[in-house]
C-alpha cells in the first residue's frame, strides 16, 4: 500500500483547493471522507425542507462543478483522489439525503450507509473507482455510493411506513 503525502493548510489559500479539501475539513489526519462527509450534515439539514426538484438541482450543480474542482485539485495535486479531496463526499452525503425524510435519525441513517458504501466499495462502486480518472471518477463513485444508501432508505420506507 502506498502512502500519500500530507498537506499543508496553506493550500486552503487557492479557491479550487479550498472547495476540493472540504474547507479543511480533508486535512483531518484520521478519517477525513468521515470529517468530510460530517461538514455536509448541516447543510443537508438546513436544505431539508426545500423542495425535492430544488434539492435535486442543488445535488445536479454541486456535481458538475466538482467533476472539475476536484480533477483540477488531484491533477495539482498529483495524485488521483487523494484521501484530503472530499468534495465528492459532501456532494455524496447531499445525494443519498434526497431520499431521507428531514428529521436528525434519517440524516443520521443516511450519514451511516452513505460512510459504509463509499468506504467498503461494493461493485460497481469499486469497479468505478478505479477505472475512470479525472473529476468524473473522483465524483461517479460517490454518487453510486449515494444511490446505494438511497436505495437502502427508500427500501426501508416503502416496506416499514
Amino acid at each position: 500500500m502506498t502512502s500519500t503525502p500530507s498537506l499543508s493548510p496553506r493550500l486552503l489559500k487557492d479557491p479550487v483547493h479550498l472547495l476540493a479539501l472540504g474547507f479543511g475539513s480533508g486535512l483531518a489526519p484520521v478519517a477525513p471522507g468521515t470529517a468530510g462527509t460530517l461538514l455536509a450534515v448541516l447543510p443537508a439539514w438546513l436544505i431539508a425542507a426545500w423542495p425535492w426538484p430544488m434539492r435535486l438541482g442543488l445535488v445536479a450543480v454541486l456535481f458538475a462543478l466538482g467533476v472539475w474542482i476536484c480533477g483540477e485539485s488531484a491533477r495539482r495535486l498529483g495524485v488521483h483522489d487523494h484521501p484530503a479531496i472530499v468534495w465528492d463526499e459532501i456532494v455524496g452525503y447531499l445525494a443519498v439525503c434526497l431520499a431521507a425524510p428531514s428529521s436528525p435519525a434519517w440524516l443520521a441513517a443516511a450519514f451511516v450507509l452513505f460512510r459504509f458504501f463509499d468506504i467498503v466499495k461494493p461493485w460497481p462502486i469499486r469497479d468505478v473507482d478505479h477505472s475512470l480518472g479525472g473529476g468524473i471518477g473522483i465524483m461517479l463513485d460517490d454518487l453510486i455510493a449515494a444511490a446505494f444508501g438511497a436505495a437502502c432508505l427508500l427500501l426501508y420506507q416503502y416496506f416499514f411506513p
